[in-house]
């Protein structure tokens, strides 16, 4: 062998990933994902269930939270199912409560329980 020593100058990049792939699972919250080759920090969300009291002309609804009090700055679901779901049950006199998942300063309704008739 010889004892000749060689050197390689190389201005490209050998290919590998910045990344690697991950189950959803596993992703935890105010960590980062990528998204369309984009770098995305994952947000903290919550979830709440609330009970259904009355549905505005507006499309506002009014919930009961845990202590008592109302919160009316919720509008009804643009998901034409969901938004269904809720009027129809609320029009048979049903008791509902709506799941509400709140990140970033920004609240949606996102599911409906029958709990049975009023």
């Amino acid at each position: 062998m010889s004892d000749e020593e060689h050197h390689f100058e190389s201005k490209a990049d050998a290919g590998a990933s910045k990344t690697y792939p991950q189950q959803a699972g596993t992703i935890r919250k105010n960590g980062y994902i990528v998204i369309k080759n984009r770098p995305c920090k994952v947000p903290h969300v919550t979830r709440t269930d609330y009970q259904l009291i009355d549905i505005s002309e507006d499309g506002f609804v009014s919930l009961l939270t845990e202590n008592g009090n109302t919160k009316d700055d919720l509008r009804l679901p643009t998901d034409e199912n969901l938004l269904s779901q809720i009027k129809d049950g609320f029009a048979e006199g049903k008791d509902l409560v709506v799941t509400v998942m709140s990140s970033m300063g920004e609240e949606q309704i996102c599911a409906l329980k029958d709990i049975g008739p009023k």
